[in-house]
């Protein structure tokens, strides 16, 4: 399933109790209050209580009925596999001079940019039944000095524009956008490796 952004904080408060995230996690599959009342040992009211509320945030949507000992019971079913919270419900990050490529808040706002977009897209070709078309470029890099961040910045850079040039001159073709940032790794933790 494709993930769906949540892009509301209402929602989102919704969403995130450990017991909510849980029921998320659980309703990938069709449930009903008392199923998943069982798997999570909790009452079934309560567990009705809160799947009534993720219904009503539009977090989960009604997936049938069914007979189960002399009951009809409810189904439900996640809207998504997975849900991205958009980083904007939280506040905008502060504004910084474009061509601030340095600052740590620029690299913020335009990798949060990404996520808004990037599952707005997917979601859109999933409507259409397409595959949405990206590619992802990791690489683990030491640099000797703090001055070679900037000196291997200005070269990418221009690679990056030659590049472009070369396979759509004239600005031709589809458009993609290239974001390539960098943050110091954090130790112990594994990255992407170009050799």
């Amino acid at each position: 399933m494709t993930p769906a952004l949540i892009e509301d904080a209402t929602k989102a408060r919704q969403a995130m109790t450990p017991l909510r995230l849980k029921l998320l996690v659980l309703l990938r599959e069709p449930g009903s209050a008392a199923t998943l009342a069982v798997a999570l040992e909790l009452p079934r009211q309560k567990v009705g209580y809160h799947l009534h509320a993720l219904e009503k945030a539009g977090l989960v949507m009604p997936a049938g009925t069914r007979q189960r000992r002399g009951f009809t019971e409810r189904l439900f079913v996640a809207r998504a596999g997975s849900f991205v919270v958009d980083p904007s419900i939280f506040g905008v990050p502060p504004a910084v001079e474009k061509q601030d490529r340095f600052a740590a808040e620029h690299l913020v706002a335009r990798s949060a940019e990404t996520v808004r977009e990037v599952t707005r897209m997917q979601a859109a070709a999933a409507d259409e039944g397409v595959r949405l078309l990206t590619f992802t470029i990791e690489a683990d890099i030491g640099f000797a000095a703090p001055q070679d961040i900037e000196a291997f910045a200005e070269r990418l850079t221009a690679m990056v524009a030659g590049l472009a040039e070369e396979f759509a001159p004239k600005g031709e073709g589809r458009r993609y956008r290239v974001m390539i940032g960098g943050h110091p790794a954090i130790k112990g933790k594994p990255t992407g490796r170009i050799n």
